[in-house]
């Protein structure tokens, strides 16, 4: 009997010698972050019937997103779920979606990143010693700030607003008077609470998993950048699976992403509403008064990614 046990112990257990791998991610377990790798983690290890099994590290454990990727690049790191504001200074190109007003809504943009542009961007990533399994999900950035409530381009004028190390977005800000200050995600909340910085802008997914109300007194839902993200992996062990193991790890990338957008879809019902009872202050804004506060930094864009590109994702119906 005992020895059906043991037998029964290691038949329940993972396969032996199951590859650990490492994933990295920026933000909490409870965040949409933490619902992409958990979905990846479920589909990798049933998939391979525990031949791979994933050690997640959230919350900033292994660095922050560039850091992170340069570990998937060096193969410290295994596998990670980050922002395209982190992939714009490896893959140029994925700036482009980081362009302001560039989506209407969630409908367009998943279009977009599941056909051939978004197809096009992620098989970029090799030449830069990176694999994209998938697009992940962040949904639409809004402003928070301790100061006042925006409502229009110019209450924002003024205001000393974290930002991602990101040139395409700083630009907008600068262009509607904002004080963009690049900072990495780790160092933000100890900002906030010196008053270092104003505010901050993220998704609600973002807003509520990192407990921001406790933070920031405002809200306004600008909705002025749509967030995509990237589930990536270190060709380091990529390249060395079987072409059957490569594909499902694809295949686990995509239920990562999908996890990824319930979340924000199941956030953006919630979201609001849940910040508003932890004391926020939320205000719709004047949306077409901030399209065209932007529009002059499009040319900009233009140069950089194309304007046939950029018309061509802006008109995706």
């Amino acid at each position: 009997m005992l020895a059906l046990s043991a037998v029964g112990m290691f038949a329940a257990g993972p396969a032996l010698g199951a590859t650990k791998l490492k994933m990295a991610y920026a933000l909490s377990t409870s965040s949409h972050y933490g619902a992409g790798a958990a979905a990846f983690a479920s589909a990798i290890e049933s998939g391979t019937n525990g031949e791979f099994t994933i050690e997640q590290f959230p919350n900033s454990a292994l660095g922050g997103e560039r850091e992170v990727i340069e570990g998937l690049q060096l193969g410290t790191i295994d596998l990670a779920i980050v922002s395209t504001g982190a992939t714009l200074n490896f893959v140029p190109e994925t700036g482009v979606f980081d362009i302001p007003f560039l989506f209407r809504d969630l409908a367009q943009a998943r279009k977009v990143l599941d056909g051939e542009i978004g197809q096009k961007m992620l098989d970029a990533f090799p030449k830069r010693g990176l694999v994209a399994l998938a697009w992940g999900e962040q949904g639409f950035r809004h402003l928070t700030n301790n100061v006042r409530p925006v409502v229009k381009p110019e209450d924002a004028k003024g205001l000393k607003i974290r930002t991602t190390e990101n040139p395409i977005h700083i630009a907008a800000f600068r262009q509607m008077g904002v004080l963009a200050t690049p900072m990495a995600w780790p160092e933000v909340a100890t900002a906030l609470q010196q008053g270092t910085i104003d505010g901050q802008e993220n998704p609600l997914s973002v807003i509520v998993s990192a407990k921001l109300p406790q933070l920031q007194k405002y809200l306004s839902l600008t909705a002025h950048v749509y967030g995509p993200a990237l589930v990536l992996m270190s060709p380091n062990v990529y390249d060395g699976l079987s072409d059957d193991d490569k594909a499902k790890f694809k295949a686990a990338g995509h239920e990562s992403a999908l996890a990824m957008r319930k979340y924000v879809d199941d956030i953006e019902q919630s979201g609001v509403e849940a910040v508003k009872k932890e004391g926020m202050q939320v205000n719709q804004v004047d949306h077409d008064a901030f399209v065209k506060a932007v529009e002059p930094v499009y040319p900009q864009y233009y140069k950089q990614f194309g304007k046939e590109l950029v018309e061509s994702i802006r008109n995706t119906q």
